[in-house]
């Protein structure tokens, strides 16, 4: 049996990669129509116009559906481990609901574009990353104090080093779009899709670009130390029937009513 093939490992890998082809493609698809700069642009202005757009958007809205099933996965495996222990239980579903959260943002992320309805992207953005780190905080917690009984301290440290790559890469990315669209660069910025190395505010723009980027791979990998874990779960759907016929009346009932009307036809 391939390590794919174990438990529901296969979840968070495909999570992963979705995710980042749909970064890839929007990019290629972006940068060949000269819609956007080779050199870092922004991730929200490869989902600006169309194609790539609609590219963009249902490529999220699918990573969206992909990671709420990747959270509650991890809600259920770590409430089966965990069934006495009410603080880690609390932890447990207050990171489910921050998880629910930051894929909505990243629905509003798809459908919303920057350039177009540009505080609700940025409300989308602030959902996603903001509520998403808060997350990966709850979830490298839930690590350490799952360790080591349930799992190993080498992964609790893994989870806490891109913990903090995330939130590094907040910081540089708010910092560097505070001095970018302070007013002492011109206005209008967000519409703005190219830039000129010799512009001001070029380099606070390259900075900002390549945090988000950043930002955006430190999810990516947070989510692939779910693999080993997974290989450990499976979910099934059970299936309880109210009754043996979907009608509404009692089949005896049914059968009679429709002998009277056969005989009535005839």
């Amino acid at each position: 049996m391939w390590w794919f093939q174990q438990g529901l490992s296969f979840l968070p890998v495909v999570l992963v990669v979705w995710s980042a082809a749909s970064f890839v493609f929007s990019y290629i698809t972006a940068v060949i129509l000269h819609h956007v700069d080779p050199l870092v642009p922004y991730i929200s202005d490869m989902g600006t116009t169309p194609p790539e757009r609609c590219l963009f958007g249902i490529m999220l809205n699918i990573s969206a559906f992909l990671g709420m099933a990747t959270m509650y996965v991890r809600y259920k495996q770590v409430e089966a481990l965990n069934p006495e222990r009410s603080r880690i239980l609390r932890l447990n579903k207050i990171g489910l609901t921050l998880g629910l959260m930051s894929c909505f943002g990243l629905c509003i992320i798809a459908n919303f574009q920057k350039c177009i309805l540009y505080y609700i992207h940025v409300v989308g953005a602030c959902l996603t990353f903001g509520v998403g780190a808060i997350y990966m905080l709850v979830q490298t917690i839930l690590s350490y104090l799952m360790q080591p009984e349930l799992h190993s301290k080498d992964i609790f440290w893994i989870r806490l080093t891109v913990s903090l790559w995330c939130w590094s890469s907040i910081v540089s990315m708010f910092v560097s779009s505070v001095v970018l669209y302070s007013g002492l660069y011109g206005t209008n910025l967000v519409q703005k899709l190219h830039w000129d190395p010799q512009e001001k505010g070029y380099t606070a723009h390259i900075i900002s670009t390549v945090s988000e980027w950043s930002l955006a791979f430190s999810f990516l990998s947070f989510f692939l130390t779910y693999v080993r874990d997974f290989q450990k779960i499976s979910l099934r759907a059970a299936v309880s029937l109210h009754g043996q016929t979907l009608h509404n009346r009692p089949l005896s009932f049914v059968t009679e009513e429709q002998a009277l009307l056969v005989a009535g036809s005839i």
